[in-house]
């Protein structure tokens, strides 16, 4: 839902509503911009000089806030993934005005009309960003991936890159790419499959005008660049997880999956959306056949992904293995420090014990206090996202009212049922009893109200 597009700008006074209301953060306070401003003019000296390393980035065209970007060589049957992540750390101090503010905010927050960011644009589009302007700070993960797409951090360094160009994930050639890119994201695949890894990857979903003045809610499909240019991302998060866990520290991604009532809900969201599960057929496995590019498969794993627990952070726990059910693996988040807080401390870490030094105090009285800090965070992430989704239903049904609708029973709420529309991504509650999940009903629109972000339906009595 970050990614939601509104070319019509039929949202936009809804979406100041929002910024409003969530509380989203509209400027930076100028003893923030301040420092900024004279962090970003800190010459690097403690980075190994490595411009002669031929990095890529491979983005959104107009991402300017790059994170990471990669180079690519073989080891024998192995393949070297040599990861540079942001230095984030190099420009903020702990305790810093910028420290401060980012432990504020905690992430960057999305709406399809721009973005709050973690950090200053001087720095998360400029100075920090991993441009092609000219030799930027970086973290270099070297990641060995095998042949069964097996990872294991091979080292890391404070190092100065050079990207030699910003590659965009809707224009990029399989020319543009190094040697070994498609075969790393195939053996990441393959192992996905052996682990029963089930994540869900919903496409773009955007707002899209029709001739009658009417909008619809749509799917941009992911692109196979983008789905290929994640795997790199996962071998370096799981990479660096194994390690941190082996050295008994770190910050790790957690997720458990959804019980069997939820999951019996997204059955009966399948039915109402022509969908054909077979009962013999797990959530996990089911999932994995999904196409994005099919708007109903695509609106149920949205539901999929509504549907989960959740994933949170958790500290390292001594005789515990972290672990994240979608992933079926233990992971970390590590490959974004410029849209995530956590993010830098793990890379600070997995610095210092990939080097034989030991994690700096700062970092480990960081890990306990920031599950809640980006709990609070990913929860104000979470509410702007439905916000959106909601205002964006109501432009899309606007002018519908009247109109009567197929559902399917999916769920229950304090005072009725929560229904989800045939062949429509759209959820809506509707104070109603008697019914139970997998029934089928029609609903009559008695009301769509953007300002409100509000639809309304009631039950058409059978015939």
């Amino acid at each position: 839902m970050k990614s939601l597009v509104d070319p019509s700008q039929a949202l936009g006074a809804g979406l100041q509503s929002i910024r409003t209301e969530f509380h989203v953060p509209e400027a930076f306070p100028p003893e923030v911009l301040a420092a900024a401003e004279a962090a970003a003019k800190r010459v690097p000296d403690s980075h190994v000089d490595r411009t002669a390393m031929p990095f890529v980035t491979l983005d959104p065209a107009s991402s300017t806030d790059l994170d990471q970007a990669f180079s690519i060589e073989t080891s024998g049957d192995d393949i070297l993934l040599h990861y540079a992540i942001a230095d984030v750390a190099w420009f903020v101090a702990d305790g810093d005005p910028i420290d401060g503010e980012a432990w504020n905010r905690g992430e960057t927050f999305y709406l399809p009309d721009g973005r709050a960011g973690l950090y200053p644009p001087v720095l998360s589009e400029g100075a920090a960003s991993l441009l092609p302007e000219g030799p930027r700070p970086a973290i270099i993960f070297t990641v060995r991936v095998g042949g069964d797409g097996a990872v294991k951090l091979d080292g890391a360094e404070r190092a100065l890159i050079r990207s030699r160009a910003k590659l965009a994930y809707d224009s990029v050639q399989p020319k543009d790419l190094p040697d070994g890119f498609d075969e790393l994201a195939r053996r990441m695949a393959e192992n996905e499959k052996r682990r029963g890894a089930s994540r869900v990857d919903p496409p773009e979903q955007q707002v899209e005008r029709l001739a009658n003045g009417r909008y619809r809610l749509a799917f941009r499909p992911r692109l196979k660049s983008e789905a290929d240019n994640a795997a790199l991302s996962l071998a370096a998060n799981m990479a660096i997880a194994d390690a941190m866990l082996a050295h008994h520290t770190g910050l790790f991604r957690v997720m458990s999956e959804p019980d069997e009532a939820r999951v019996k809900g997204l059955r009966n969201a399948a039915r109402a959306l022509g969908l054909d599960w077979p009962e013999a057929v797990s959530l996990r496995d089911y999932q994995r056949t999904l196409d994005p590019a099919d708007p109903q498969q695509a609106a149920l794993m949205l539901d999929i992904r509504h549907a989960g627990n959740g994933a949170s952070y958790q500290p390292y726990r001594e005789g515990e293995t972290p672990w994240h059910e979608a992933m079926a693996a233990t992971y970390a988040h590590a490959t974004a420090p410029l849209r995530r807080l956590a993010d830098r401390y793990v890379v600070r870490c997995t610095l210092a014990i990939a080097n034989g030094q030991p994690v700096p105090q700062v970092v480990t009285d960081a890990f306990a206090r920031l599950p809640k800090v980006m709990g609070r965070a990913d929860g104000r992430a979470s509410q702007i996202d439905h916000a959106v989704i909601d205002l964006a239903e109501a432009v899309m049904l606007t002018g519908r009212e009247g109109e009567t609708f197929q559902a399917i029973v999916t769920d229950f709420f304090d005072n009725g049922v929560r229904v989800q529309l045939a062949g429509m991504p759209v959820v809506a509650n509707i104070k109603a009893n008697g019914f139970r999940q997998g029934d089928k009903l029609s609903v009559k629109l008695v009301s769509a109200d953007p300002n409100q972000r509000r639809v309304v339906f009631d039950p058409v009595p059978a015939p």
